[in-house]
């Protein structure tokens, strides 16, 4: 499991062990790492014991009794030497303890591939056009939000299946070249039948597996918006009412 530093507790990754995954994360900035401490692996490396803390509100006493006492974790400072970064340094907490398996370089490249979650999200936002919810009950925007991430899941296992057929990683693709294609096609697999489903459906990946995205390893982006917002008041009531005020001469 990859993750930011809000998951990098010990009710987390005990968690985790006790199902057989490992974690790799950036420590809790609340969490202090002396490096001074523990079982020296490497230069800021080391191998400390997190103990079980107080347990939490949420969980309940049979789940916090079956977690152990202690928990052997590894911390490893990371110090990124490229301009263009927001962070620079800071510290990264695994349970893959192994230092002759796992070199902290290693590491180090397996946590930066965490900013995927990140450019996957924004897919979602952006190409899917989840930036902006349009229901307006609690019920419904659950919905929206499930049928956002179900096709979400559905786009990316085309692209699997296309990156597999074409000898690709699927990270080699583009999500928004696999959404037009899955849109284009679409109507046509809708009512085919027999073999021509099957043709469809190889021209399908095939085409997704043409849309491919150039090699841009750490790549750095300004966090700044291009596109200005128009200069508009904003509509801070029903358009209908909105509407009802202008007819009468009042302003909206």
């Amino acid at each position: 499991m990859l993750a930011d530093c809000y998951y990098s507790s010990y009710w987390t990754l005990a968690g985790l062990r006790g199902q057989g995954f490992d974690y790799v994360g950036r420590q809790h900035h609340r969490r202090t790492t002396d490096f001074r401490c523990g079982q020296r692996l490497g230069r800021e490396d080391h191998r400390v014991e997190w103990c079980k803390p107080v347990k939490p509100a949420w969980m309940d006493q049979p789940t916090s009794a079956g977690l152990p006492d202690q928990l052997t974790v590894r911390e490893l400072r990371v110090r990124v030497g490229r301009r263009g970064f927001r962070t620079q340094v800071f510290v990264v907490v695994t349970t893959l303890l192994d230092a002759m398996l796992y070199s902290a370089h290693d590491i180090a490249d397996l946590y930066g591939q965490r900013w995927h979650c990140e450019l996957d999200l924004r897919s979602i936002k952006v190409a899917l056009g989840m930036d902006v919810l349009r229901c307006r009950t609690p019920e419904m925007v659950r919905k929206e939000l499930w049928m956002d991430v179900l096709a979400s899941n559905l786009i990316r296992a085309v692209m699997v299946r296309a990156a597999l057929s074409q000898g690709l990683y699927p990270r080699q693709l583009s999500f928004k070249g696999a959404l037009q294609a899955v849109n284009g096609f679409t109507p046509a697999l809708v009512f085919a039948e027999g073999a021509v489903v099957v043709a469809l459906l190889d021209a399908l990946l095939g085409s997704v597996a043409a849309h491919r995205v150039g090699q841009r390893p750490n790549r750095v982006e300004p966090r700044a918006v291009k596109r200005r917002p128009k200069a508009h008041k904003l509509l801070s009531v029903p358009r209908l009412k909105a509407r009802k005020r202008l007819e009468s001469g009042r302003a909206a």
